[in-house]
């Protein structure tokens, strides 16, 4: 029988403890290559939130404009095959 913790957990706590320090290591070890700090993590994660909360309106323009210039050559190619396709 499974106990709650090891469902929550999704293995033994123990086997969990080891995945986590062996990801923890090599995680540790390619922000050590890198230069990177915790810091500049969640300072490169806020600024990538305001940016694209700067933008959002117009990537909501943006997206529907891609939806008509799209439009523009799939309507007419999809009428064209329904209407050949009629002829059958």
């Amino acid at each position: 029988m499974v106990s709650g913790l090891a469902r929550f957990l999704g293995d033994s706590p123990l086997r969990v403890l080891i995945k986590l320090l062996v990801v923890s290591l090599i995680v540790g070890f390619v922000m050590s290559v890198f230069n990177w700090t915790p810091w500049d993590v969640l300072h490169a994660l806020r600024d990538t939130i305001l940016r694209l909360w700067n933008m959002g309106f117009a990537a909501v323009a943006d997206f529907f404009g891609y939806i008509v210039l799209g439009a523009v050559i799939v309507v007419p190619a999809f009428l064209v095959l329904r209407l050949l396709s009629l002829r059958r």
